[in-house]
């Protein structure tokens, strides 16, 4: 029986295509979002073939302002729509100087205001009726800034801040909002270039797909797929907290900086 719908962005290939098949495993018919609309109707073909489910094919490049407003459009107006997979996602890695401006400024496009809209668009449907799931792919990037991924890694600490402050506006409803941080996943976000990291590091898209739906089961609302101690993260979360709680004491500056107390 089917479950309703599920909606993912950057369907055509990756995470968002390991998370339109294990979602179709799991009796959600699909609405599978991505630019190159070839590889959607191929996947398409498949799921309904494999899983007897409903496909909507909508090719939309969440770049273009206008595609973008479709896709709201959508979210808007549907009712059946149960969860939504924000995937989609640009790296333009590089050192900042040399990366293209437009480069850049399609990544802010995708993984920062695509993904906001996108959860605004879909909001008011899942409080209406009190039930509705939201999938945010992050990176561990977020907490690790690194040389030569600043737009990338400053996107992904938008989207864990993004979501987990949804998460506390949603705390008395039944919405559920879910960041997923990966480390290195193995996928076409590299292109044709040489991989930085050790084979053994990534996890393939299925796994991810998998561990971040069995995470969701059991509403690990902020999932870190491959780490195995968990308290590391509240370790980490506690000392962001102790640190805001510091830094918000007094509106005196600090006394290494040799200024004269306020009267």
């Amino acid at each position: 029986m089917s479950k309703g719908f599920a909606l993912v962005t950057g369907a055509s290939s990756g995470i968002g295509k390991a998370y339109a098949e294990s979602l179709a495993a799991r009796g959600y018919n699909l609405i599978i979002v991505a630019r190159r609309e070839d590889r959607l109707q191929e996947l398409a073909g498949v799921l309904r073939d494999k899983y007897k489910r409903q496909v909507i094919v909508h090719p939309a490049d969440l770049a273009n302002h206008d595609d973008l407003l479709g896709l709201e459009k959508l979210l808007r107006e549907r009712e059946d729509v149960e969860i939504l997979v924000n995937n989609a996602g640009l790296g333009a890695v590089g050192p900042l100087a040399s990366v293209s401006p437009d480069k850049l400024e399609n990544l802010v496009k995708v993984n920062i205001i695509a993904l906001t809209r996108l959860c605004q668009a879909a909001l008011p449907g899942f409080l209406a009726r009190d039930r509705g799931t939201i999938v945010n792919i992050g990176s561990v990037i977020a907490i690790y800034p690194s040389s030569g991924a600043a737009g990338y890694s400053g996107s992904k600490a938008y989207v864990i801040n993004f979501t987990r402050s949804l998460q506390a506006e949603l705390a008395k409803t039944n919405v559920v909002v879910q960041v997923i941080m990966p480390g290195p996943v193995l996928s076409e976000f590299f292109g044709d270039r040489l991989p930085p990291f050790p084979a053994e590091l990534f996890m393939s898209t299925e796994q991810l797909a998998e561990a971040g739906l069995a995470a969701l089961d059991q509403r690990e609302l902020i999932c870190f797929p491959t780490l195995y101690e968990p308290q590391l993260w509240t370790a980490f979360d506690d000392a962001r907290r102790a640190l805001m709680k510091a830094a918000s004491l007094t509106g005196t500056p600090a006394p290494r900086f040799g200024l004269a107390e306020r009267k």
